[in-house]
């Protein structure tokens, strides 16, 4: 499954790069047991919008080395595709990677949210998970640039840490921005961009119960939870839907 955008100058394609979990956790485990970083980033609706219309956000994206599916649209479109791909929200990720950095021996770092929520999530997953080491665990301030001074002491940071995994709660563009400029100050990191997945595993933020996520409607949960901010988001998401449908429908066979 491919999304091109042609607002740049030269096109710009994303492909989701692993279709299903565990092929995607393989992938991470090499990476971690070879002390090799990465970027995962998990595409979905919201993405594709500020894709379309932020070239940094673009460029930051293009960087990563794993994206998957955040999101049932996005699995829709890659059946439609004929190019199926699972539902991987980072939500879910967190453990597993967690479990993952555990088992080679490395430390987990986060970033964003706050500082008691980093730190109760360090606690809840240490509790839960045998070997779980904490790295550094960063709350940046409001405003911060994930390109800015305070971004590269971070990843200075991290990179003097060696070799683990950092988990960004920032939200998009900032998270994959912060990832690839990680790519290329601590080399050795592995990122992976969870959003508020953080902040579900310490508790700060609820997520859709469960039954809700298994009819596809964890959407219109959250848009009930915080109207103001998030229903004009997902009327965007809704509005490039059926350019997406054309685009995905082109790729079949292809």
């Amino acid at each position: 499954m491919r999304f091109t955008f042609d607002q740049s100058p030269s096109p710009v394609t994303i492909r989701v790069t692993h279709a299903g979990r565990q092929a995607l956790l393989d992938d991470v485990a090499a990476h971690l047991a070879a002390g090799r970083g990465f970027a995962l980033a998990t595409i979905n609706l919201d993405h594709l919008v500020k894709l379309q219309r932020d070239p940094g956000f673009r460029q930051a994206y293009a960087a990563q080395d794993m994206v998957v599916a955040d999101g049932n649209p996005i699995v829709w479109l890659s059946k439609l595709a004929g190019k199926p791909v699972a539902l991987l929200p980072g939500s879910d990720l967190v453990l597993p990677l967690c479990q993952l950095a555990a088992q080679a021996g490395l430390p987990v770092s986060m970033l964003g949210a706050t500082a008691p929520a980093l730190a109760e999530a360090a606690d809840r997953l240490s509790a839960s998970i045998p070997g779980f080491r904490t790295g550094l665990l960063i709350a940046p301030p409001m405003g911060f640039d994930p390109e800015g001074p305070l971004a590269r002491d971070a990843l200075s940071q991290l990179a003097a840490l060696g070799p683990g995994l950092c988990l960004i709660a920032l939200g998009a563009p900032k998270q994959e921005r912060f990832a690839a400029l990680g790519r290329q100050l601590a080399p050795q990191c592995g990122f992976a961009s969870v959003g508020a997945g953080v902040e579900f595993i310490s508790g700060d933020q609820k997520r859709a119960p469960l039954w809700v996520r298994r009819i596809a409607m964890e959407w219109a949960w959250r848009a009930l939870s915080a109207p103001r901010r998030l229903v004009p988001r997902y009327a965007a998401c809704f509005a490039i839907l059926p350019g997406q449908i054309v685009s995905a429908l082109r790729q079949r066979g292809g």
